[in-house]
């Protein structure tokens, strides 16, 4: 027995070694790349995801041509999220315009290891019954129906990032930062086509419980205050989830901090933890509600979940 304890003890002070001067090596060839071929590596990794990085600001935003466009939207991928730490606050804008039924809808809290906020634009192919807004699939908005979207979040130490282009899915993501969902402030400004899709929109916003003082109007744009989300009452399983997730989101934003020391710059600690541990890389990237784990459960789920309409 102690020989095997021996054994043990000498192969993890190898592996600790062996790590030990792994990353030695690999925080020298990052400390000798210069800012401009960091951000450009960085951007080449995170392309094939769907998202692109702002080096100026140090977050990552999704791309007009991103592989979630196929993926649409649909109620279930809310519903799922939690099971796979993507914890947040939602504002679901149900509006009929032009023969479809359109949502857009706001989003803001942690995915994973990343703390952001987002705006996705989708309709459905015809009107809609509001019985069939949590089992229809929605389709992204093409480029001919983009929408010029921006917002400006706040985080609760009064740190703020604003972002804005002509998009379906605008997002915003912070790697390494934990944040509770009701602590995040976002002000999202929209610009619609014309004042009858600006109309629906408001009415939509009236229907979704949206106060009046909770959105303003000028011109063709409507912007929306999203500080605290409408009261939700979830179910204790949904309940158990969200707050489970986020304890594992509090210590992997620890673990990611702490693995990619000494630095403190995001393109350098994403790209020390891609050279050292290139799956969890991956796992950072997995910021869309959306996912094939989750896609393999949605017929499982589906009926479950959408019965009575219950979250």
């Amino acid at each position: 027995m102690y020989f095997f304890l021996i054994i043990l003890l000498l192969v993890a002070l190898f592996c600790s070694v062996f790590f030990h001067f792994r990353k030695k090596k690999i925080i020298c060839k990052i400390q000798c790349m210069d800012k401009c071929q960091k951000c450009c590596k960085v951007g080449e990794l995170v392309k094939p995801f769907g998202y692109c990085f702002h080096d100026e600001c140090g977050f990552f935003s999704s791309t007009l041509d991103a592989w979630q466009r196929e993926a649409g939207y649909a109620w279930i991928y809310d519903y799922m999220a939690p099971r796979f730490q993507m914890v947040f606050d939602s504002l679901p804008v149900y509006f009929d315009y032009e023969g479809k039924t359109w949502l857009i809808e706001f989003w803001k809290g942690q995915y994973g290891i990343n703390a952001g906020a987002e705006i996705g634009i989708y309709h459905a192919d015809r009107i809609l019954t509001q019985k069939e807004y949590k089992t229809t699939r929605f389709e992204a908005a093409s480029n001919a129906e983009l929408l010029n979207c921006s917002f400006v979040l706040c985080g609760k130490n009064g740190n703020c990032v604003k972002v804005a282009q002509n998009h379906w899915w605008l997002t915003a993501f912070f790697t390494g930062s934990f944040v509770w969902p009701e602590d995040l402030c976002m002000k999202a400004t929209i610009r619609f086509h014309d004042k009858k899709m600006q109309f629906a929109f408001i009415s939509g916003l009236r229907r979704a419980g949206c106060a009046e003082q909770d959105f303003s109007v000028s011109g063709f744009c409507v912007t929306v205050h999203f500080s605290r989300t409408r009261k939700v009452h979830y179910k204790l399983c949904t309940r158990f989830w969200r707050r489970f997730s986020q304890w594992k989101n509090k210590i992997f934003c620890k673990l990611y901090l702490w693995i990619t020391k000494p630095f403190q710059c995001t393109e350098d600690r994403v790209l020390c933890l891609y050279y050292f541990i290139p799956g969890a890389f991956r796992c950072l990237l997995r910021m869309r509600r959306f996912n094939k784990r989750c896609h393999r459960k949605e017929q499982y789920c589906h009926k479950r979940c959408c019965k009575k309409g219950r979250l």
